[in-house]
């Protein structure tokens, strides 16, 4: 499978981007060493037309797992079914399983959009940047239903995860659930989850939302030679994926946690009337540092 990608470069960085394939960012590569800032995608990874094997992809109109078979909304309840054939819940809304429209692309900069009428009618906006090696994304959806829905926003980067790779983030909360359940209830955070200071990634398997985030985080890369800065605006939570014995983990910036529709209050959702907007962006600053 051919896969067309757009090609954006800056001074330090080099980025491609699949349009057709949600909008997924392929690969983000440091120009003087090839060195990938995002999970490498390879050619069977691209073969494989799904942006799960690429460097990221945006979620909209929600992030993550939606239990009960759909949700309440104020027209009523709204259906949805699964959307892979792996997971029992529909997941990460349905912008990322469609193609989007180039509306502009230039050597730093691309726009991409998607007019979607699955679940409902929204229009998603993608604009991609690279100025002196910072990568900035900002994802915006427009709902363009008559009926007013809630929505949520996020972004889901693929990072290399190397035996030294260290996080710094501070969040207040973190969302449990019963086992083999959805997350239900606020819990402190365990210490193997505390990531105030730089530390390395906890050997045992996480994937969790944590909320009180301000929208500041490091990851650096020791033995790669590289950090990034990252600072997100919209989003007052993070979901951390560290799978075990995984060559990547994933940091998401979202607008709410996991399952929100059937949380109380619905935390970080937000209910949009016909031609109301919400807007998410991150940015990611690549720093070369010596390895040890």
């Amino acid at each position: 499978m051919t896969v067309p990608l757009l090609h954006l470069q800056d001074r330090l960085t080099r980025l491609s981007v699949a349009p057709g394939l949600g909008a997924s960012l392929a690969n983000w590569q440091v120009k003087a060493t090839g060195q990938a800032l995002l999970r490498h995608a390879d050619e069977a990874a691209m073969a494989s037309g799904s942006p799960r094997r690429l460097g990221c992809y945006p979620l909209v109109p929600w992030s993550n797992r939606i239990a009960e078979g759909g949700f309440a909304c104020p027209s009523g309840w709204l259906a949805l079914p699964p959307n892979t054939d792996h997971d029992a819940y529909p997941i990460h809304g349905s912008a990322w399983q469609q193609a989007w429209q180039v509306e502009h692309h230039s050597e730093r900069r691309a726009r991409l959009h998607l007019d979607s009428k699955v679940p409902f009618a929204y229009r998603a906006t993608l604009d991609v940047h690279l100025h002196e090696g910072c990568l900035r994304l900002d994802l915006q959806v427009v709902h363009l239903d008559e009926r007013a829905m809630w929505h949520g926003l996020g972004l889901h980067p693929y990072f290399p995860r190397y035996p030294d790779t260290q996080l710094q983030v501070t969040a207040r909360q973190v969302w449990l659930g019963e086992h083999g359940r959805l997350p239900s209830r606020h819990a402190a955070i365990p210490a193997d989850w505390h990531f105030d200071i730089l530390r390395e990634l906890p050997g045992s398997a996480v994937d969790h939302a944590f909320s009180g985030w301000a929208g500041a985080c490091v990851i650096e890369q020791p033995s790669a030679g590289y950090r990034l800065e990252c600072t997100a605006s919209g989003a007052e939570y993070f979901l951390l994926y560290c799978p075990q014995e995984q060559t990547f983990f994933c940091f998401e910036p979202v607008t709410h946690p996991i399952n929100a529709h059937h949380l109380p209050g619905r935390p970080g959702l937000r209910l949009l009337q016909q031609g109301e907007e919400l807007n998410l962006g991150f940015s990611l600053q690549y720093a070369a540092i010596q390895s040890s």
